[in-house]
């Protein structure tokens, strides 16, 4: 029962006064606004047209002239953890992820797994009346409950969310998006050549489930987290949008930056002196050469226009998201839910380094520890923002978009990691119009200003379960008063190794890059210490002028720490952090078996076939009209692939991407059950990470094919394009045949993984060699 019973119970019920008080569902206050939450992906202040930037935001714009734009807003420095501070209100470590998901470790602070102690927002406004949605992006399932057979405990609908429609884990392909909706994993409605995008898909989506809440309980309010996969790589966009910033970015990241600093300033944004602090402002031996920025004036014509299409393409991806959640700002205006919305719109990191000096085709290569080639990336520029591509602009742009701030996302020592850009709209409970709002706030503010501006308090319990303090404070004291003192009075920071705290005005911060630098020798570490309230780009560094302020602040961030699970510290390098990452114990005899008629099994709970000596054997029932595949996982960004096409059996590795697909070629078996399948046996790892070694092709005892082949040893997916049998889960893998490619004219009726020569070394051993070391 939701309440008391107040009715009467005799024995007979002619005698006896029901009560339905007692067990409907509890109603929100009269007149409780909605709440709309858009959290994009990987964007700094300095690309949004509302901040200054050159990336023109229309629906932004039109928000933030009928609300309040914040200048000093910030985040964790990646998305994982940023997002568990919007569900919980408490800090990113506090809520188990210090680090993104995938990256989950067995520590508390970085499991990936928010406690039951920190309950979400969802939870307590649904028990308050209000219907939840969650719409795009989720980057908080734990890593091992990725899978259809996992428990959906810490999946949306076990958080406290009525409805999900999305894709799990760090990004997906917008074209190809790996989707679930609610509890299960579904296919794409329509395919690219039809028109299909993930942003349009999931306004669509959220169209939907506001429209069918409202025609059953009109007078319900709800409460809705929408979380496209922009601004997140792989930058994907329709040509036209692309086409409108041809020539934009020409001028080059540089230049950039000093045209946005300015117009920051006209508008307000920053206060007039801010200085434009350097692109490559961390010490040599401490500034990791994958997070360099090259000089505009050191490139060649072609490397420049190439840099410059692949801005173009990112703003494309921005602009063409919000005229997309546009649509759904025009239904609620429509429909007369507008006015008494409350919308935050804001980004959850900074923009994103993550495609190396040279940009990149294919993010993957990031995740694998594997150089970009500019060469490579040349041939790709009139497929940059396609299907065939997986693109990321180079570090030069993460730097100018974070303008005018040091270094980008993962960075949380600087604000170039964590200043984001947030506007706040909410026309019926805020008189301000077009205003701009200079208090520092966190991510963790968020949940509290939501229940102050629902009227509603943080119960005790929730579900039996007594809850934590939250860290956050409400920001509705801001709405109108511009002058009010900021209310928050200290801030800690830590990502990856990288780590600040701000109080009272004041930061201090460590010169020390992030994870995958593998710098360790934390106690050894230089501090620098900023004046914030007047040094907003963290220009000046004040250590040596006032040592006690910094050992005020030092002390300041332990506590903290030890407060909120932060250590240990880890900035362990890419082949370490992916031996620590989650991965499922192979069975006692090394094999796994799979069956055709399901689910994609997610990479981490597949069996490991990176950078290993593995065996992948199938049986199946051919005739002489097979053909399909087999067994598959990846995409054409690095997969492999076995599949019948023109009566021939043909196996793919396709590694990161890199033209030419390696292939293995035989003739296909005509008639009955047969195995077929292959055997890599790793002979070396190359300082770039491949596995190298003898891949051969079998059909049933007889190796039919064999030669020299290099693996991945990092991921064929931050998440999604999970390990398939009887056909290949969205983007396919080979060239050869197209998405899905189901087997037909015949049967698959088992795969047989096996590691066993290979199998995975104990997390905690390895951990052990990672962490051992002066």
């Amino acid at each position: 029962m939701t309440q008391q019973f107040k009715g009467t119970i005799k024995l007979d019920v002619r005698d006896s006064t029901p009560d339905w008080s007692a067990f409907l569902a509890k109603k929100a206050p009269k007149d409780a606004p909605n709440v709309l939450v858009i959290l994009y992906d990987d964007t700094g202040c300095a690309a949004w047209s509302t901040y200054g930037g050159r990336i023109n935001m229309p629906t932004l714009d039109r928000l933030a002239k009928n609300g309040l734009t914040y200048s000093q807003w910030h985040t964790t420095a990646v998305c994982s953890a940023t997002r568990s501070c919007f569900l919980t209100g408490r800090n990113h470590h506090a809520n188990g992820f210090g680090s993104i998901s995938e990256s989950a470790v067995g520590f508390p602070g970085y499991n990936g797994h928010i406690p039951l102690e920190n309950g979400t927002i969802a939870q307590v406004l649904r028990d308050a009346g209000w219907s939840t949605f969650w719409i795009g992006k989720n980057h908080n399932v734990p890593v091992d409950a990725f899978s259809i057979g996992a428990s959906k405990k810490r999946w949306p609908l076990g958080l406290g969310y009525d409805r999900f429609y999305g894709f799990i884990g760090g990004e997906t392909n917008q074209w190809y998006p790996d989707l679930v909706e609610d509890n299960h994993y579904v296919e794409q409605p329509y395919q690219p050549e039809d028109g299909y995008h993930f942003s349009k898909d999931i306004a669509d989506k959220a169209i939907s489930f506001i429209r069918d809440s409202k025609q059953s309980e009109p007078e319900k309010p709800w409460y809705m987290w929408y979380c496209p996969g922009a601004n997140h790589a792989p930058h994907h966009a329709p040509q036209e949008y692309i086409d409108k910033y041809k020539g934009m970015f020409d001028d080059g990241y540089e230049a950039y930056r000093e045209w946005v600093l300015a117009r920051m300033i006209e508008r307000g944004i920053l206060p007039e002196g801010t200085a434009l602090t350097p692109i490559n402002p961390l010490p040599e031996g401490i500034l990791p050469e994958a997070d360099s920025v090259r000089p505009w004036d050191t490139l060649s014509d072609d490397e420049k226009k190439l840099f410059s299409r692949m801005a173009e393409v990112f703003a494309a991806l921005s602009e063409y998201t919000d005229v997309q959640i546009g649509r759904l700002i025009d239904y609620l205006e429509e429909s007369g839910q507008l006015d008494n919305t409350l919308i935050f719109y804001c980004a959850d990191n900074g923009a994103s380094g993550e495609g190396s000096p040279n940009g990149s085709v294919n993010e993957n290569r990031f995740f694998n520890g594997y150089p970009d080639d500019i060469q490579q990336n040349l041939a790709m520029i009139d497929k940059l923002g396609s299907p065939d591509t997986y693109n990321h602009y180079p570090t030069g742009w993460a730097v100018a978009f974070s303008t005018p701030y040091k270094m980008f996302k993962r960075y949380a020592s600087y604000a170039g990691g964590t200043c984001d850009p947030l506007i706040i709209s909410w026309p019926k409970g805020i008189k301000a119009r077009g205003e701009v709002r200079h208090q520092y706030h966190h991510c963790t503010d968020i949940m509290p200003t939501i229940l102050e501006c629902c009227g509603i308090e943080m119960p005790e319990t929730i579900d039996g379960v007594k809850q934590s303090s939250l860290a956050g404070v409400s920001m509705r004291y801001s709405f109108d008063n511009a002058n009010a003192p900021t209310t928050k009075e200290t801030q800690y920071y830590e990502m990856v190794g990288t780590r600040g705290i701000w109080h009272k005005g004041w930061k201090a911060t460590t010169l020390h890059a992030p994870l995958p630098s593998d710098q360790g020798n934390f106690d050894k570490d230089r501090w620098q210490l900023f004046h914030t309230d007047v040094d907003r780009s963290e220009a000046h560094d004040l250590a040596d002028q006032y040592p006690d302020k910094l050992k005020e602040l030092q002390d300041l961030w332990m506590a903290e720490a030890e407060k909120n699970n932060v250590l240990p510290l880890m900035d362990v390098s890419i082949d370490v952090i992916h031996g620590l990452e989650y991965h499922v114990e192979p069975p006692a005899n090394g094999q796994f078996i799979y069956y055709p008629g399901t689910s994609e099994v997610p990479e981490a709970s597949a069996a490991r076939t990176l950078g290993v000596s593995f065996k992948a054997l199938a049986e199946v029932e051919f005739t002489g009209d097979s053909q399909g595949v087999i067994f598959a996982q990846g995409s054409r960004f690095g997969g492999y692939s076995l599949f019948v096409k023109g009566s021939k059996l043909i196996f793919v590795y396709n590694f990161l991407g890199i033209p030419p697909e390696q292939r293995l070629v035989c003739n296909a078996p005509t008639l009955g059950n047969h195995i077929v399948g292959v055997e890599f046996n790793k002979q070396s790892i190359s300082k770039n990470l491949e596995a190298i070694g003898q891949m051969k092709l079998y059909v049933d005892e007889t190796v039919v094919a064999e030669g020299t082949f290099r693996t991945q040893t990092g991921h064929y997916a931050l998440c999604g394009e999970g390990l398939s049998i009887g056909y290949d889960s969205g983007d396919a893998v080979s060239s050869e045949y197209q998405s899905k490619f189901e087997f037909s004219g015949g049967r698959v009726v088992k795969v047989v993984f096996d590691v066993a020569n290979d199998v995975y070394v104990d997390l905690e051993r390895k951990l052990a060699a990672a962490m051992a070391r002066d």
